[in-house]
Formats: C-alpha cells, structure tokens, sequence
C-alpha cells in the first residue's frame, strides 16, 4: 500500500551538514526524512520558493521534454530502502500507456514539485525506516526523527545553500 506524501521542508542535518528532504504523511503526523546531495536539495528549493532560473535547470528541462512528448507525470512513489538508500519510481502516462521509471528520490521530488503530481511513500519504505532508526546504535538518528516530528510551520523556513 502507498502512502501520500507532501514535502514537509528541507533542513541540513545538524550532524553531517547534508541536506535531508522532510516528506509528511498527508493523512497524519508520520515524517520521513530522506538524505539528498546539495544540487538536487537546491533544485528543490528554487521550485518551493517558486523561484525562476534564467535558462531552464535539469528538471525543468525534463519536465519541457515530457510536456513536449505529450507525457503526463502520473506519481512518483519512493518504493524501497535498501542498505540506507532509498529508491523510488516516476510513473509516467502516455497515450494510454503507462510507463514507470528508476529513479533517485531526490530528483522523482524535484519532477514532482515541478509538474504537481502525487508524492507516494510505500508503506513497508515508512515501516522499514522506523524500524532501521530504532535498531540503530546512533542516538543522534532517533533525535533527529523526534525533532523532526516535532517541527511547526516557523520552524521550516527557507533552506539555505
């Protein structure tokens, strides 16, 4: 079963100082953070800040190509997470076909900002972490799960590069 998901914000990690995409169950109070590289967690925050680049970025790009072909962005899910690293599909409609693609959840995110489609964790993805988080030896994982789950609107402001 798949869960919808919204993009909650994007915060750096107090410990490695990577950028974490924070995704909010839309029918609850579950948070799933997921670990993304500096220029796909930047590509995110232009499209949350509604911001416009002078020429096209790459998942701008990508979503002119699939507008161009007549190819609708119907989901994009995060199907798996597997030795710490999360996977995800696009599903893509064309012409009554449908089609599903690999890809990073960092830039099915991106995509699905862009062109406004559903956001889908699979519930085992939502299960699978909870249970890595609490058998884990780090405590600074569990800290951050409860910090996040304790976040307001005022504490998600603009994610800085």
């Amino acid at each position: 079963m798949e869960v919808e998901m919204t993009i909650r914000g994007l915060l750096l990690d107090p410990v490695s100082s990577m950028p974490i995409v924070v995704l909010k169950d839309v029918g609850g109070d579950t948070v799933l953070p997921i670990w993304v590289g500096n220029c796909e967690a930047q590509a995110i925050a232009l499209e949350m800040e509604k911001h416009t680049t002078p020429r096209p970025m790459t998942h701008d790009l990508i979503k002119n190509v699939l507008t161009g072909l007549e190819t609708r962005v119907h989901k994009v899910v995060v199907t798996e997470l597997r030795e710490d690293t999360f996977y995800a599909v696009i599903w893509l409609e064309r012409g009554g076909e449908v089609i599903s693609i690999d890809s990073r959840p960092s830039d099915a995110l991106a995509l699905a900002l862009r062109v406004d489609c559903p956001i889908f964790v699979d519930e085992t993805v939502l299960k699978t972490s909870k249970l890595a988080a609490n058998m884990t030896d780090r405590v600074s994982s569990e800290e951050l799960r409860k910090y996040l789950e304790g976040l307001n609107d005022d504490d998600m402001g603009k994610y800085k590069m």
